[in-house]
């Protein structure tokens, strides 16, 4: 939001330097990204306003904010009248006069400084209110629009003056014409967005209020014919829609040079109802993001009689003097119950009474004495009155906050609150995650964080049919699914690394992932492309291939104290032959194999890389897991003994057989197995292979002796030859 500091001055006499001004701010919630000096003095503060406090996307709502950070008053409005004493302009004040039956609340939006015939004269022309004018206004659907005024005006179209145009551009806004300039100068102003319509061109001199009817379509003021959905707001004349409620206007009722009557409107609509047709139009406004965020719905005919001012005060035209206000059911202000004790017990510390009040008092919040007399004198608070327009405030702790920004963190002192009862236990998925995390990153692997949300083209490959997750309102066609597998993203990051000439890329990822048959699932997910270990300058490095892969794999395994094994397996989205499933003691924990060709290059991998990936689902794992705690061994007193035997096996039987069988045969003084040569060719026979495996045995309590490690070894090369008919070498 960008606030031009002169103009910020005609509300609040704040006389400190822009920069003291970003600082004080910044610290309060509203951090200043830029400021642009425009000389004599003044400057352009542009503030980020978050998504909840609508009420601060305007000159009028910062102006509270700085006015209660400096401990300054703001100005009051004022309607055009009967002169008093200290009135300026010969203004009385506004809460005397208006709209029949406005609380002083609604009156004070806005301010009188000073200068008349340069901005800064913020007076009001008082409309009375009537139940038809010129103009006729029906509310067919006031659920969707509780509230909207019409006012009719006789205007000359033409340029606004200069120090308009040099404040809307200082804002952004580009000037158009002095009628249009006048509802974005109240737009930014006071935070009420506003519209113009040619009287002339509202068939029937109406204006309706209601959803757009099946086949409807409307040209917008930026040119385009838009369709409209049966939930869509529109405004309407008797016969058709002029605007879209709330997002834009339509080009069939726009003001032209050649208008001489207008109709201004202001009105307060329905947040969501507005959300949803600026999204499904695809139409993003000025108007439409504060309607969205939430607008204040006692504003709308302050707005509009300070457009009718300006109308004045431009020499643009005269307001007829009535204003059809059509407000069906009035949003009145709730009201919260502040306690002291509450205060201080979430601050850590007791905040004056005099503070509390001045801090919420300032920022528009009425605040009395709560009547309880249940409660001790002196530790009871306050019933307080929220502004209508203070979206963000509907809880305890909200206004709490609120006294908390003001009074400022930085005074609240650095204490630990009691520690009454001891602090559950940590969930264990967490130490896990993070001893994964080490493991992965002492492999090699850097640790990458991606979205949950990826494209359905995307997603396929890694879901079995109908199982996918739809996200019933995406951001866009690339976050269209929650994913099944933490790959598909995973996989993007390689290509991402790769299209910035990073051949050898090793990526791990420790997240969610989701399907309709098993719900969400953790899983970690690793992707490996390029060399499998760092250059050399005694020789070239070698790629990375299926075994390294299955490494990662077990050494994850061994993180979660699991005897892994592999299998064939074949999927759809891996390379046959290149593929296998990770089982522990007969359960699928997950799988690992080559990327398929065409899924690498439809994620904008280079057709040639070959890309090794695997994912272990988490949960599976640790059910599987032991559930007793591990436990810490010294270290061996007593040596180990070896013995190398060499085998002769069909070639088609998997070492982790060969292993299993070798496990299941020896005694318990078996640590270790362990292939450390293979061979085929002279000397063995066609559809063999030559196994050569280092066995090592160790006692915890005392040296083995020869006889009882051969005697182990020989059962060993016994069960070798029964079960997989082997022949010792």
């Amino acid at each position: 939001m960008k606030i031009l500091l002169s103009w910020l001055r005609d509300f609040v006499d704040v006389t400190a330097s822009p920069d003291d001004i970003a600082r004080t701010m910044s610290v309060r919630g509203f951090a200043v990204e830029n400021i642009e000096p425009m000389g004599a003095g003044d400057a352009v503060l542009d503030f980020e306003v978050t998504a909840n406090r609508p009420d601060c996307m305007s000159v009028m709502g910062m102006a509270r904010e700085v006015a209660t950070a400096y401990g300054l008053p703001v100005r009051r409005a004022a309607v055009r009248g009967a002169s008093v004493a200290g009135a300026p302009g010969g203004s009385r004040l506004r809460e005397s006069s208006g709209e029949a039956g406005r609380s002083r609340a609604e009156a004070a939006e806005g301010s009188a400084p000073q200068e008349s015939g340069t901005g800064s004269d913020l007076r009001l022309t008082s409309l009375k209110a009537v139940a038809k004018s010129d103009v006729d206004v029906v509310i067919e659907n006031p659920e969707l629009c509780p509230r909207y005024a019409g006012a009719v005006a006789d205007v000359t179209v033409g340029p606004s003056p200069q120090w308009m145009q040099a404040r809307l551009l200082a804002a952004g806004v580009r000037p158009i014409s002095n009628i249009v300039d006048i509802t974005n100068y109240v737009l930014l102003e006071v935070g009420q967005p506003m519209h113009a319509f040619d009287l002339a061109r509202l068939s029937s001199a109406q204006i309706r209020v209601r959803t757009a009817a099946a086949g409807e379509s409307i040209k917008t003021l930026d040119g385009q014919t838009r369709a409209l959905a049966p939930d869509m707001l529109v405004i309407a004349d008797a016969e058709r829609p002029v605007a879209v409620a709330g997002v834009m206007g339509g080009a069939d009722s726009e003001v032209t040079g050649n208008t001489p009557v207008i109709v201004f409107e202001s009105a307060y609509f329905n947040p969501l109802s507005v959300r949803r047709t600026s999204k499904t139009l695809g139409l993003k406004t000025e108007a439409s993001m504060r309607f969205e965020r939430g607008a204040d719905p006692r504003l709308p005919v302050t707005a509009m009689e300070r457009a009718c001012a300006l109308l004045e005060m431009t020499g643009a035209g005269r307001a007829r003097g009535t204003v059809v206000d059509r407000y069906p059911t009035r949003l009145e202000p709730i009201m919260l119950r502040l306690r002291r004790t509450k205060i201080s017990g979430l601050l850590g510390t007791v905040i004056p009474d005099a503070d509390v009040r001045r801090i919420l008092e300032s920022l528009g919040f009425a605040l009395r004495e709560a009547a309880d007399p249940s409660t001790a004198l002196g530790a009871g608070g306050w019933d307080v009155t929220v502004p209508t327009r203070r979206v963000d405030v509907v809880r305890e702790v909200d206004l709490i906050e609120e006294v908390a920004r003001h009074y400022g963190f930085d005074r609240l002192p650095s204490t630990f609150p009691a520690l009454t009862s001891a602090p559950p236990p940590s969930d264990p998925r967490i130490g896990r995650a993070r001893h994964l995390r080490t493991i992965m990153a002492a492999a090699g692997f850097s640790e990458a964080m991606t979205f949950g949300f990826v494209a359905e083209p995307a997603a396929k490959p890694f879901a079995p049919e109908g199982d996918l997750v739809p996200i019933a309102n995406p951001l866009s066609e690339n976050f269209a699914v929650l994913r099944p597998s933490a790959l598909p993203s995973l996989v993007d990051a390689v290509a991402h690394n790769r299209r910035r000439e990073q051949r050898d890329v090793r990526l791990f990822e420790i997240g969610a992932r989701f399907s309709r048959t098993l719900g969400e699932r953790r899983s970690v997910a690793c992707a490996w492309t390029g060399a499998a270990g760092g250059d050399h300058w005694g020789g070239g490095a070698r790629d990375v291939d299926f075994f390294d892969m299955k490494g990662v794999a077990e050494r994850i395994g061994q993180a979660l104290r699991l005897d892994v094994r592999t299998e064939p397996h074949r999927e759809s989205w891996l390379v046959a032959g290149r593929s296998a499933v990770v089982m522990t003691n007969g359960t699928r924990i997950g799988v690992l194999g080559q990327l398929a060709p065409a899924i690498a290059e439809a994620h904008g991998l280079p057709l040639n890389d070959e890309v090794y990936v695997a994912e272990i689902d988490l949960d599976a794992a640790e059910q599987a897991a032991p559930k007793e705690e591990a436990h810490i061994e010294p270290l061996p007193r007593f040596p180990s003994v070896t013995r190398d035997i060499s085998i002769l096996v069909a070639e088609t039987l998997a070492a982790a057989a060969v292993r299993a069988t070798v496990r299941e045969a020896a005694p318990g003084t078996l640590v270790r197995v362990r292939e450390f040569d293979r061979y085929q060719g002279k000397g063995v026979p066609g559809g063999q292979v030559s196994l050569s495996l280092r066995l090592t045995f160790r006692s915890s309590d005392r040296t083995l002796t020869d006889s009882e490690v051969q005697s182990a070894t020989d059962l060993v090369v016994g069960a070798l030859k029964e079960r997989h008919g082997a022949v010792q070498r």
